[in-house]
């Protein structure tokens, strides 16, 4: 019961956080799974064979490798998500460590060594996983992905929808990521009639150094994905979406 509910503790709280990552389907779906995983395994403990307590650590250790892959491609490659690789990581952690603990009495003074070697070096990059991705955050240039998205899919207002995005799509460090996102927001609000919000975007983006410092091509691919839409007013955006 107790990998059990770790499976479940796991799932749940990555499907929580899910809803606030820029692209919410790739570290949900991987939510899913464990939650899938767990419920099985909450089958199979009421059957009337008792399962074997190698099952629950093997399966947390394939779960674990399989998110901590995806997720450190996304994380490094892709930046559309930052939080799948630490929640596959502490499953592999978890999974690995038990599985050497439980082989721990039949093996010899090289085999201790070698497991601990081991499970230090899987903490160490959990750690690393977890800065990088939890406290780090998603980087700016992610928000501004989705939002562009947003846009193409009729999504501009609400809690996920292109107007959101853009607003958490910032960096100190990188001016012309603001100045991308504000040049995005001034045209969804003009699209919206929103005049007044856009002007003050506006300004926002003659701080930045105005239009002339943005590519051509992304003030073309803003006004293009707004141009297809049908319709200024959709329903209202979902956190799934």
């Amino acid at each position: 019961m107790g990998w059990i509910l770790f499976l479940f503790g796991i799932g749940s709280a990555c499907l929580y956080l899910s809803r606030h990552q820029p692209f919410p389907e790739i570290s949900r779906n991987f939510s899913y799974l464990v939650v899938m995983t767990a419920a099985l395994l909450l089958i199979s403990e009421q059957g009337p064979r008792e399962t074997n307590p190698i099952v629950p650590a093997g399966v947390s250790l394939v779960l674990g490798v399989f998110g901590t892959l995806r997720g450190s491609w996304h994380m490094t490659r892709t930046s559309k998500d930052v939080i799948l690789a630490p929640f596959g990581g502490c499953l592999m952690c978890i999974g690995s460590i038990s599985l050497m603990v439980g082989y721990w009495d039949n093996g010899g003074t090289y085999e201790h060594i070698s497991s601990f070697v081991l499970a230090s070096t899987l903490v160490l990059m959990e750690i690393y996983l977890v800065f990088r991705g939890l406290i780090i955050g998603v980087p700016g240039i992610s928000w501004s992905k989705a939002g562009l998205r947003q846009i193409q899919r009729g999504l501009l207002e609400g809690p996920s929808g292109a107007i959101a995005c853009f607003e958490n799509s910032w960096d100190e460090d990188e001016d012309w990521l603001g100045a991308m996102s504000q040049a995005a927001l001034v045209r969804i609000h003009e699209h919206l009639g929103q005049n007044e919000a856009a002007a003050k975007n506006r300004e926002r983006l003659d701080s930045f150094g105005g239009e002339e410092t943005i590519d051509g091509a992304w003030i073309g691919a803003i006004e293009e994905a707004l141009s297809s839409l049908s319709q200024s007013a959709w329903a209202e955006p979902t956190d799934d979406m």
